[in-house]
């Protein structure tokens, strides 16, 4: 699983534009498996990935072209793939989008993810032995309706203001 010190994220896209390059040859967010969320009004760039959460609604495929590979990564059969959207409405966090008919979902680099490699502020992180301990069930009943780039803004403002309230707890101490 990818995870994310907050404190240390700048915003640089450097996790976004070199996950684009690995998959696709190209240079673009759209082709990027993880996203950067920037919200000015708050002062927060986070990056959202799947959480191979414990629910895994991505599996829930009518074509079952989505499988859970050794490291927890999800990985989708190109043969199998209609392209229905399922996939992308049922990711509560909006960490499956689809783009030029293709799902984008993280697959962890084949266990060498390239945006944590490229992250030089040490704000990304991979942890290969952890997968399905986060729980999506809060996100699912709020995302009904909502594309990916307004759930992926759901929660890191929920995930924003979680961290806040931790700060704040701390600092009563």
């Amino acid at each position: 699983m990818i995870t994310l010190e907050l404190v240390k994220c700048s915003g640089c896209s450097r996790c976004e534009v070199n996950c684009s390059f690995f998959h696709s040859g190209k240079i673009g967010r759209s082709g990027a498996r993880i996203k950067v969320v920037k919200i000015e009004d708050i002062g927060v760039d986070y990056p959202v990935v799947c959480q191979q959460c414990r629910e895994r609604y991505c599996t829930k495929c009518p074509e079952k072209a989505i499988d859970i590979g050794s490291l927890g990564q999800v990985i989708v059969s190109p043969t199998l793939c209609t392209a229905c959207g399922t996939c992308e409405v049922m990711c509560p966090i909006g960490a499956i989008e689809l783009y030029e008919e293709i799902p984008h979902v993280c697959d962890l680099c084949g266990g060498d993810p390239r945006c944590v490699k490229a992250c030089t502020l040490d704000a990304l992180h991979y942890e290969p032995n952890v997968s399905g301990v986060v729980g999506l069930k809060e996100f699912k009943k709020a995302s009904p309706g909502l594309t990916p780039e307004e759930k992926r803004l759901r929660y890191v403002m929920k995930s924003a203001e979680q961290l806040r309230q931790n700060w704040l707890a701390e600092r009563r101490c």
